[in-house]
C-alpha cells in the first residue's frame, strides 16, 4: 500500500488525536517524522516516563556549542504523540527532515559578528522548525487559542525564535531569515468567511474531532499552487523525497508524519535526479544531541518562537480534559485566584460556565473557545480587573510548566554536575520565578549560595540576587530564581572551561582575570572568588590585582578597588572562605590612596570634585570595617587634607563631616570651619558647594545641632536677592535627599526659632502679598504655613 501522509499542525491537540487515532488504524511498519536525523539515537528516551514534557531536542555544533538549536515537543504536540505511540508497539521511527548538520556547515551571514553574552529574545540560541515548525506570518486580530504564525508547515532547521524560513542563525546573529509570504491558515480561514485564522482553526478542528487529512492536504496543494516557492523549503523537501525512496525499498507499510505545507511537495512526483542534484555537494558539520527540559513560556509564539502557540496552557487543557473542558477550566481559574485570596466560590464557576456558553451561541461557535472563557472569567470570577484576568492568563493560558529529563540523559559533563548538586541542595528548577531567602550560617544554603554565584560566573544566571535586599555584611542573601531552556546551551559553553561546575568557574574567573583590562574589573573578580568560594582562583587573581594595581595611578581608580576588597576580608569569615594574601594587597593599595590623595584634591572641577567624594564616602566606610591601625592612618590623612585652602567646597565640606562624624573635631571647630565659607565675603555658590558636602547624607545633624543650624539659616537670610537664585538649586539638591521626616523636623525647629526672635512692628507690612508666599515657604520647609 502507498504511505500515508499527515499534514498537521505543530503544537495542535487536534492533530495530536487525530494522528494517533489514524496510525492506530494504519498499523504501519515504520514511522517517518518530520526532524533531524542525527537525534534518532535518542527517540529511545521518549518511552522513558521520566523524559516529561514539554522538552526539547538541542542540537549543538561539536566544536563551537555557541551554536545551537531546538526542537522543541509539548503532551500535545502530535510528533511527540506520533513517537510515543511507535515507541510503544515496536514501531521503528526515524526522523527524515534535512539533517541538522547541513545547516551549520552553511557559511554564517554574521560570520564576522562577536555573540551576544545575555541574548535577547532576537539572539538566544535557535529554535529550529523541525517538528514543530512554523513559516508564515503571525497573523492579525486578538489573542486566540492557538498559536502561532503558521502552524502547519515551517522553515528548516536553525532558524532562530522569531524567524521564519531561511539559512540557519547563529545565537548573536541580528539578522532574521526571511519569511515566507504565505499563511496557509489564512487564506483557509478567509475562504472560509472568517477574519480570524485562529479562531477558524479552532472552530473547524480543536472542536470538531479529528481533521480530515485529505481535506487539509488537497487544500495545501491548492495554496502552493499558486504561491512562490521558498527555497530553504525545496532543500527540504527534497531531502524528504530521498529518505522516503530508500525506505520504500524496505518497507511497504509507511507512515509520514510532517507539517501540512510539505504533503503536496512529498505527493509530487519528482525524478531522484532533480532531488539529488540539488543535494549534491553539500557539506556537513559534527553535530551533537540531547533532550533539554523546556517550558511552555517558550512554546508561546510571543516569546519569538515561530512555530510556537499564543496559549500553550490553553491547548494542554483541550488535550488532557477529555470531558467538560469548559467548566474544568474555570474551576482552574476560580483555584488560581483562591491561591492569591481572591473570593471565587462554586457559584462564579457555574455562572461564568453559563455565560462562556451563551457568548458561544450569540457568535455561532459551536463551543466556547478560549476567547469565550477569557470574557467570561473577566466578568464573573474578575469583576472587571485586569489584574485578574493577567493573572489567570500568566498562569493558565499560558501556563509555566517545566519538563523533564532522566537523570542519566547523554549530557557534556558539567550540566551532569549540576543536576547531581541540584538533588543534592535540594534546589528544583523551575519555570516559574521563586524567591528563595538563604541563611548563610546553614551548611545547606551556604552551598546553594555558592552554586548560584558559580553558576553566574559561567554565565549561567539562574538566580538572581535582589538588590533591594543584598548585603554582604549579614547572614542573609535573598535570590529570584528561574530556570530559563536556554540554560542548557551555555553549559555546554561553559563545559570547555572543565567538567564540574567548580572547576569550570575557577577557570573562567582565572581567565576573565589575565584579559581584564581595568583595575575595578580585577577587583570585582575578587568579590566572586568570596562569594561563590573558587579558593584556587585567588591566587591568579591577586596576581592580575597586583599587576593592574602596580600600572595604575589613577587616584580614583585605586579608590574604586578599596571597598569591594575590604567587604571581602570582612565578611570572609561569615562564608568561611580561605583569603590568602588579599589582606597584605589591600593594606598596600590604601597606603597609596593616602600618598596620593593630597595631589588628587586639588584645583578640582565641580563634576571631578562630586566623583571624587563619592570614591571618599565608600573609602570611608570601607576603613571603618578595619581594624584601629589604618583606620586611624586613614583619619590622620583626611585630617591634614582637610586643612587646604585649594579644596572644592564639596570636598571641603565633606571631609570635614566625615572628621566630625569619627569624632576628630569638636563641634566648635566645626561651627568655626562652616562659618569660613559662610561668610558675606565668599560667593553664594561656593558656599552653598559647602553646605552640600557638609549635609550630603543626611540632616540629622541640624535637627539636634542648634548652632550649625543657626549657621546655615543666617548665611541663607544674608543671600543677597540677586544671587538668591543661583544658590536655591543647590540648596534643593542639598535639602531634596534630606528624608522626609528629617526635612520636617528641620522645617519644625526654623519655625520654632523664628517665633523666639523679636519681630519689628509690622504696621506697615503688606499683609496680602506676605500671604502669598506662605504656600511655597511651606514647602520649603516641609510643613503648613498659616
Amino acid at each position: 500500500m502507498p504511505e500515508q501522509l499527515y499534514g498537521i499542525r505543530h503544537h495542535g491537540p487536534g492533530s495530536a488525536r487525530a494522528v494517533v487515532a489514524a496510525l492506530a488504524e494504519q498499523r504501519p511498519d515504520i514511522l517517518l517524522v518530520e526532524g533531524p536525523p542525527e537525534a534518532e539515537e535518542l527517540l529511545r528516551w521518549v518511552a522513558d516516563e521520566r523524559l516529561e514534557p514539554p522538552v526539547a531536542l538541542l542540537g549543538y555544533a561539536t566544536d563551537d556549542p555557541r551554536r545551537a538549536g531546538f526542537w522543541p515537543f509539548a503532551v500535545f504536540s502530535p510528533e511527540w504523540q506520533a513517537i510515543r505511540w511507535a515507541v510503544e508497539h515496536g514501531v521503528p521511527v526515524r526522523f527524515f527532515d534535512l539533517p541538522y548538520a547541513y545547516r551549520l556547515a552553511e557559511p554564517q551571514p554574521d560570520a564576522g559578528a562577536e555573540p551576544s553574552d545575555d541574548p535577547e529574545p532576537g539572539d538566544r540560541p535557535e529554535l529550529n522548525d523541525g517538528p514543530n515548525t512554523n513559516g508564515r506570518p503571525e497573523p492579525s486580530g486578538g489573542p486566540g487559542p492557538s498559536g502561532g504564525p503558521d502552524p502547519i508547515g515551517g522553515p528548516e532547521p536553525g532558524s532562530a525564535p522569531g524567524a521564519e524560513a531561511g539559512p540557519e542563525a547563529e545565537a548573536g546573529t541580528d539578522d532574521p531569515p526571511p519569511r515566507r509570504p504565505v499563511d496557509p491558515i489564512a487564506e483557509l480561514a478567509a475562504a472560509a468567511g472568517y477574519d480570524d485564522p485562529e479562531r477558524w482553526w479552532e472552530d473547524v478542528v480543536e472542536h470538531r474531532g479529528a481533521p480530515a487529512f485529505t481535506a487539509i492536504a488537497e487544500a495545501m496543494t491548492a495554496i502552493r499552487d499558486g504561491a512562490p516557492e521558498d527555497p530553504d523549503d525545496l532543500l527540504r523537501e527534497a531531502h524528504m523525497r530521498t529518505v522516503l525512496r530508500q525506505v520504500r525499498r524496505s518497507h511497504d507499510n509507511i507512515a509520514v508524519v510532517c507539517g501540512a505545507w510539505h504533503v503536496p511537495a512529498l505527493a509530487r512526483k519528482v525524478p531522484a535526479s532533480a532531488d539529488n542534484a540539488l543535494l549534491k555537494g553539500r557539506r556537513k558539520a559534527k553535530v551533537t544531541f540531547t533532550w533539554v527540559p523546556w517550558t511552555y513560556g517558550r512554546l508561546a509564539s510571543w516569546q519569538g518562537y515561530a512555530a510556537g502557540v499564543r496559549s500553550p496552557g490553553w491547548y494542554h487543557h483541550l488535550f488532557t480534559s477529555e470531558n467538560e473542558v469548559v467548566v474544568r477550566w474555570l474551576v482552574a481559574a476560580a483555584g488560581v485566584l483562591r491561591e492569591e485570596g481572591v473570593p471565587a466560590s462554586s457559584a462564579h464557576v457555574i455562572e461564568a460556565a453559563r455565560l462562556a456558553e451563551t457568548l458561544a451561541t450569540l457568535r455561532g461557535r459551536p463551543l466556547a473557545g478560549l476567547t469565550e472563557l477569557t470574557d467570561a472569567s473577566a466578568a464573573v470570577l474578575c469583576e472587571g480587573d485586569p489584574l485578574r484576568l493577567e493573572l489567570i492568563g500568566r498562569r493558565l493560558v499560558v501556563g509555566e510548566r517545566l519538563g523533564g529529563v532522566p537523570d542519566d540523559m547523554p549530557a557534556v559533563p558539567l550540566a551532569r554536575d549540576l543536576a547531581a548538586q541540584q538533588r543534592t541542595l535540594r534546589l528544583k528548577p523551575e519555570a516559574l520565578e521563586r524567591p528563595l531567602d538563604l541563611d548563610l550560617r546553614r551548611d545547606n544554603d551556604l552551598a546553594r549560595s555558592r552554586l548560584l554565584h558559580r553558576l553566574r560566573m559561567l554565565g549561567v544566571p539562574w538566580g538572581e540576587l535582589d538588590q533591594r535586599q543584598r548585603s554582604t555584611g549579614t547572614f542573609r542573601e535573598q535570590w529570584r530564581l528561574r530556570w530559563q531552556p536556554e540554560f542548557a546551551v551555555r553549559l555546554v559553553e561553559a563545559s570547555a572551561h572543565g567538567t564540574t561546575v567548580v572547576s569550570a568557574a575557577t577557570a573562567a574567573v582565572a581567565t576573565a582575570a589575565r584579559e581584564a583590562d581595568s583595575l575595578a574589573e580585577v577587583t570585582a573578580l575578587v568579590e566572586v572568588c568570596l562569594l561563590a568560594d573558587l579558593t584556587d582562583a585567588y591566587p591568579p587573581v591577586l596576581r592580575a590585582l597586583d599587576t593592574r594595581a602596580a600600572l595604575d595611578a589613577d587616584v580614583a581608580h585605586l579608590m574604586a578597588a578599596i571597598p569591594p576588597l575590604v567587604r571581602t576580608l570582612r565578611y570572609g569569615d561569615v562564608r568561611r572562605s580561605e583569603l590568602g594574601g588579599l589582606s597584605s594587597v589591600t593594606t598596600g593599595l590604601l597606603a597609596r590612596v593616602r600618598a596620593g590623595l593630597p595631589a588628587a584634591v586639588s584645583a578640582l572641577a565641580e563634576e571631578a570634585a562630586r566623583e571624587l567624594r563619592g570614591h571618599l564616602d565608600a573609602v570611608h566606610a570601607a576603613v571603618n570595617l578595619l581594624d584601629d591601625d589604618p583606620r586611624e592612618r586613614w583619619l590622620d590623612t583626611l585630617a591634614s587634607v582637610a586643612d587646604r585652602d585649594d579644596l572644592h567646597g564639596l570636598l571641603a565640606g565633606r571631609l570635614v563631616r566625615l572628621l566630625h562624624d569619627a569624632g576628630r573635631l569638636e563641634r566648635a571647630e566645626v561651627r568655626r570651619r562652616m562659618g569660613l565659607p559662610l561668610t558675606a565675603g565668599v560667593a553664594p555658590a561656593d558656599g552653598a558647594a559647602w553646605v552640600e558636602g557638609f549635609l550630603g547624607g543626611g540632616g540629622l545633624l541640624l535637627v539636634h545641632d542648634d548652632a550649625l543650624l543657626s549657621l546655615v539659616d543666617e548665611w541663607l537670610a544674608a543671600v543677597p536677592a540677586d544671587s538668591f537664585t543661583e544658590v536655591l538649586p543647590l540648596l534643593r539638591r542639598t535639602f531634596g535627599s534630606f528624608a522626609a521626616g528629617e526635612r520636617r523636623a528641620i522645617g519644625d525647629r526654623v519655625a520654632h526659632r523664628g517665633a523666639a526672635v523679636d519681630r519689628r512692628p509690622t504696621a506697615d507690612l503688606d499683609h496680602d502679598r506676605a500671604a502669598a508666599v506662605l504656600p511655597t515657604l511651606g514647602i520649603l520647609l516641609g510643613r503648613e504655613i498659616r
